[in-house]
């Protein structure tokens, strides 16, 4: 995606497929005087779905591995990871020489340096082989399966306190925001990584994500249907806490650990991670605890009357969460659905800056095309922008500014880091 390489969020970037004018810019394009459009651009069209999406009763927001690469460490710190940079992070855990024993262990496979297709081989040999567990190959594949799931136990653990994290603060503050008479926006990701968390927890926004909020945290399904409110003595009702939004996490999280039939939050040793790992048998995975209550909880909520779908950051790879949003678009007429993604446009088609790209080529991914294919039929409930995560973030309006809380925060911890740099 050499386009992309070193551009800043900018909504500017965004580009909205307009049937039968192809995918057209975010601005106007202007005559030479800068007086006069020539061809007006999409920023009006953009900016009112998403105004429609975060007015919805219900608010549903999807993301995957393109929000995390919106994040940035220093230089002298872990990136966030692509599959590739997982292959090679797993190749360096093991040694390259034990890596290439078990690549060629199915050197007639087509693997491409994928570590999803690595694994699921691996995981494959394993159970059509479980009664030979003493043989030499089998331990050999056993004993880098559980080392190369480590090895990406750390790769993704790149989050900390000197993270950048503007685009998923601000995708927060925007869902979270919204009046409390509404339900609580859900946000669904397919990520390991404490981006969220970390935001959060910067600007005080309060998480809803199946943990209790005592000492121990642990999980519980039920804990999704509290709230939080605020109690005063001058007050009959209760008052609903401003600011909050319900976090799923689909393939589990790397501070999530099991104990028998506990699921607590630690980064500690103790405990099994709580991780769908990338192969092919995530699908079968999904259907068990806890991963089965987030995904059905994406599936209820796709389900209801007056929801807005947005979705950037996931590539529609894993079939047990396309499907579902598929089936909902089709079975559910009030469903309003925006989909952001750069894949959408091939990054050479994207250098020559025409104001309409009209000869792009299908996408690959079979969801998207199905996607683009209702568009272009005329179903206005779907809106397809090409686009990075942070860019479609830079675009989501407002509804409601930054609370008196959110700035006392502010001002609290420039407070505070003034003092650490005198101390």
């Amino acid at each position: 995606m050499t386009y992309w390489n070193d551009k800043v969020a900018d909504a500017a970037q965004l580009r909205l497929f307009v049937p039968g004018d192809g995918w057209r810019a975010f601005k106007d394009k202007m005559n030479a005087e800068g007086d006069r459009v020539e061809e007006p651009g999409t920023q009006r069209a953009i900016e009112s779905s998403l105004l429609n999406v975060l007015n919805a009763t219900n608010v549903v927001v999807l993301t995957g591995t393109g929000s995390s690469f919106a994040a940035s460490n220093p230089a002298d710190k872990l990136t966030p990871a692509g599959m590739w940079d997982v292959w090679k992070a797993v190749e360096a855990k093991v040694g390259a020489e034990a890596f290439k024993a078990v690549c060629d262990t199915f050197a007639s496979a087509k693997i491409d340096d994928n570590i999803e297709r690595l694994l699921t081989l691996c995981k494959l040999y394993l159970e059509l082989h479980e009664t030979a567990v003493e043989d030499a190959t089998y331990q050999r594949i056993d004993g880098f399966v559980k080392a190369a799931e480590k090895a990406i136990l750390a790769r993704v653990d790149f989050v900390d306190r000197a993270t950048n994290l503007d685009a998923h603060a601000g995708l927060i503050q925007k869902i979270g925001r919204r009046g409390v008479r509404k339900a609580r926006s859900k946000l669904f990701t397919t990520n390991y990584d404490l981006c969220f968390e970390e935001a959060a927890r910067r600007h005080r926004f309060t998480i809803i994500d199946g943990f209790s909020h005592g000492l121990d945290q642990v999980y519980d399904r039920s804990h999704f249907e509290f709230d939080i409110v605020r109690r005063s003595g001058q007050r009959d009702a209760p008052d609903y806490i401003e600011n909050v939004f319900h976090l799923y996490k689909l393939h589990g999280s790397l501070d999530w650990r099991r104990q028998v039939s506990d699921i607590f939050r630690s980064r500690g040793p103790e405990g099994n991670p709580v991780l769908i790992y990338p192969r092919s048998s995530k699908y079968q995975e999904s259907f068990e605890a806890p991963y089965l209550d987030m995904i059905g909880a994406f599936q209820a909520a796709l389900r209801e009357p007056d929801t807005a779908v947005l979705i950037s950051g996931f590539g529609f790879n894993d079939d047990h969460i396309s499907r579902p949003i598929l089936s909902a678009v089709e079975a559910n007429m009030s469903l309003r659905l925006v989909i952001c993604d750069p894949a959408f446009i091939p990054s050479a088609d994207l250098d020559g800056g025409d104001q309409s790209l009209t000869a792009v080529a299908e996408p690959k991914n079979q969801f998207l095309a199905a996607f683009k294919r209702m568009v272009a039929g005329g179903d206005a409930r779907i809106h397809l922008i090409n686009g990075r995560f942070q860019d479609l973030v830079s675009a989501l309006p407002d509804l409601i500014g930054e609370t008196d809380r959110e700035r006392h925060m502010q001002r609290v911890r420039t407070l505070r880091d003034g003092m650490d740099v005198k101390a």
